[in-house]
């Protein structure tokens, strides 16, 4: 993984540890997978738990705002591509055929 790859994945899922970022990616290879896997995860974990709480006249927690947060963000990088992926979606390799012809030598 690469300084812009890294930066990249940084400013899509704030500090975030560098050694786990590098495993995914080395089992993505991809930082757009590793982002929406982040996330995807960060997700699950929010639906897990209740996204509302209200004990009267104590406390009030909702976590629908950060639910939908998370969503917007997740359309956001499946949408646009990754610093590492090919533009157009074009991920086959370019090859070129040139015919070699020979030259006449004249003395």
């Amino acid at each position: 993984m690469d300084d812009t790859v890294r930066a990249w994945l940084l400013a899509q899922l704030g500090p975030t540890d560098l050694t786990e970022l590098s495993g995914r990616y080395e089992r993505l290879r991809s930082a757009r997978a590793v982002a929406l896997e982040v996330l995807s995860e960060r997700r699950a974990r929010l639906l897990a738990e209740p996204l509302r709480l209200v004990v009267d006249g104590v406390v009030t927690m909702d976590q629908t705002g950060n639910l939908t947060g998370l969503e917007r963000q997740l359309a956001g990088i499946q949408a646009n591509p990754g610093p590492d992926d090919a533009v157009n979606g074009d991920t086959a390799p370019h090859l070129a055929v040139a015919a070699l012809v020979p030259t006449r030598r004249v003395r």
